[in-house]
């Protein structure tokens, strides 16, 4: 399961033509909350746009139309009632994430510092229940943040994107950046469970099969054992997320990726092609 939560959908059509006419369109007229599940429960994928009529925020809390995130002082409570497209499937219930530890580090993800990342909760529990589709879990979980003070077209072409649960329980993340000017950047970071970092020498880059879409992915893993794709999550025109196993810290693991090409996200076609999976109303 991922959830993603945005204050100025990136992906948006609906906000790029919107800062076409005004650049200083306010990132709350444009919010979502992006749910995709996997797995024996049964595939969803929700993702409406909303304005900022139908969004409220607070130090503690986030609500975009009928879902909300509440931070309670002790984990985060997220309440969903969303309606998948271009299927309208529902996805009803809540979804609480109980961090380990809380983490302050953050870092630019582009030369100019104009975009930045950062793990909230690298590492962390999960409790899931789920109405609709019937569905009742528990497990590992990762909670970070993106922020940015532009279009994330403008500085990058593309990225891989990797976190990987290691045996004594820390989390492993690696931001693998090429940028549109500049050098390439790469964040190898590893978290405790009581949210404290050390950085880490990145393995070298090995390329992986491209998505059915064509998206090229790569992911750093140690040499002797190669990374492999076990399996392929989200494939789109601009983005894939998949299950990988390859080798880091000496150990195999199996890792959450995703790759980005952000060319494909500004692309005439592909905006125009969003709207069927990303709906807005009001």
């Amino acid at each position: 399961m991922t959830l993603i939560a945005f204050v100025g959908s990136v992906f948006s059509p609906y906000y790029a033509w919107a800062l076409r006419k005004n650049p200083a369109t306010p990132a709350e007229n444009h919010c979502a909350i992006n749910v995709a599940l996997y797995g024996a429960a049964g595939r969803r994928w929700t993702m409406t746009e909303r304005s900022a009529a139908s969004v409220q925020r607070s130090a503690s809390a986030f609500r975009v139309g009928p879902s909300s995130l509440q931070w309670d002082g002790r984990s985060l409570q997220i309440d969903l009632n969303e309606v998948g497209m271009p299927i309208p499937q529902r996805v009803r219930g809540r979804v609480r994430v109980w961090p380990r530890g809380l983490s302050t580090f953050h870092a630019p993800l582009d030369d100019g510092g104009r975009h930045r990342w950062g793990p909230i909760a690298p590492c962390a529990r999960v409790e899931v229940e789920l109405d609709q589709p019937g569905a009742r879990w528990s497990g590992e979980a990762y909670l970070d943040s993106n922020e940015g003070d532009e279009p994330i077209d403008r500085p990058f072409t593309e990225w891989d994107w990797s976190r990987a649960a290691l045996k004594d329980g820390s989390t492993a993340v690696i931001y693998d950046v090429r940028q549109k000017s500049g050098g390439e950047r790469v964040i190898a970071r590893r978290f405790r469970p009581d949210g404290s970092a050390e950085a880490f020498d990145a393995p070298p880059r090995q390329a992986l099969p491209r998505s059915a879409w064509r998206i090229e992915r790569a992911m750093r893993s140690e040499p002797g054992e190669p990374a492999r794709v076990a399996q392929t999550l989200e494939d789109t025109p601009f983005y894939v997320r998949s299950v990988l196993d390859s080798r880091l810290f000496g150990e195999r693991v199996t890792s959450v990726h995703e790759s980005l090409n952000l060319p494909r996200v500004v692309s005439t076609p592909v905006r125009l092609m969003l709207p069927w999976r990303m709906p807005r109303v009001r």
